[in-house]
């Protein structure tokens, strides 16, 4: 399994002595296969930079929310963990085919190399969101990364979530999240990563550890 990085990734060192603010790490699992191409690819891009918008704007959050992007079509890292006045999202464009698998077992590998990070510099954490967006369904085998969020969703080690785009298959969302995925309403990306960084807020708003009432996904999710 091949892994591929850009060159433009700045992976800058991490400034955990003048922010040594607890962190809150999104980890957000994109698809940008073929079938991504059009509306939907451009619609992604808008959603992305109004999450950083957004969480850019609230003073906490944008100490706290770490944002790291991987995308598959084929499988690769975008940018690895940075707080949101560091995340400069590109333009992503869509080809490939849809390697889901293979895209939430690297984003599982980071989140705990990631924490062990933390644990290091001897900074708090949150419990870790996972997002995957999809439009289709998985062109490798998902049997590790099911398990692997089973396992991990049962240690209370993260939270994943799926979002379904289109005509995702949402019958083998399901085999893979603990949670039911959920189906995009249209192209509604704009409105779906509005809900994610008021959610980013208010987690990140609270103490690690402490239990948050999730917003629910109304307007966007088609329920």
């Amino acid at each position: 399994m091949e892994y591929i990085s850009f060159e433009q990734i700045p992976f800058g060192s991490d400034d955990f002595a003048n922010n040594p603010e607890s962190r809150c790490p999104c980890m957000l699992l994109l698809d940008t296969s073929g079938s991504m191409q059009g509306t939907p690819i451009q619609e992604l891009n808008k959603g992305i930079q109004t999450l950083k918008n957004e969480l850019v704007i609230d003073s906490l959050a944008s100490k706290r929310v770490e944002v790291a992007m991987i995308t598959f079509g084929p499988v690769a890292l975008e940018s690895d963990f940075q707080t949101v006045d560091q995340f400069f999202p590109r333009t992503l464009n869509a080809n490939g085919a849809t390697p889901i698998g293979s895209a939430i077992t690297m984003g599982i590998e980071l989140i705990n190399k990631r924490k062990q990070l933390y644990k290091e510099n001897g900074v708090g954490y949150y419990k870790p969101w996972i997002i995957l967006i999809t439009d289709g369904a998985p062109t490798d085998d998902c049997t590790n990364a099911a398990r692997l969020i089973q396992e991990g969703e049962n240690a209370n080690q993260f939270a994943f979530f799926a979002i379904g785009v289109d005509k995702a298959d949402m019958g083998n969302l399901s085999k893979l999240s603990v949670r039911a995925p959920i189906k995009l309403k249209g192209m509604m990306f704009r409105e779906f990563f509005l809900w994610l960084s008021s959610s980013m807020k208010m987690v990140s708003s609270k103490n690690p550890g402490e239990q948050t009432k999730l917003i629910p996904p109304t307007g966007w999710a088609d329920l």
